[in-house]
């Protein structure tokens, strides 16, 4: 499994690297703070909204400790497509959150 920790993370953004970083907490998780330009597909629903992802780029999956981010990883990349796993997850995030 491809991983980045949170801090790897953190600087990226701060380099002005392009990312694609979805967060697949729930709802409420996400609505008290979550990484900057991440998009929000929920765990639960990442089986019927995989097709919102192209298989070129990389994402950067992230969840509460990065088990959830985990599953989603080990999901997408047997269907194809390119991810990490952001090791510790919002837990260990000490970046920008909005």
């Amino acid at each position: 499994m491809k991983q980045f920790t949170a801090k790897e993370v953190e600087n990226m953004l701060i380099q002005g690297q392009s990312v694609n970083i979805i967060d697949v907490r729930e709802v409420e998780e996400v609505e008290a703070g979550k990484i900057p330009g991440a998009f929000h597909i929920p765990l639960g629903l990442l089986e019927f909204r995989m097709n919102e992802l192209n298989k070129s780029k990389e994402y950067i999956m992230v969840c509460r400790s990065g088990a959830r981010s985990g599953r989603a990883y080990q999901f997408l990349e047997s269907h194809g497509y390119n991810v990490i796993n952001m090791t510790g997850g919002m837990l260990d995030w000490e970046g920008e959150t909005n």
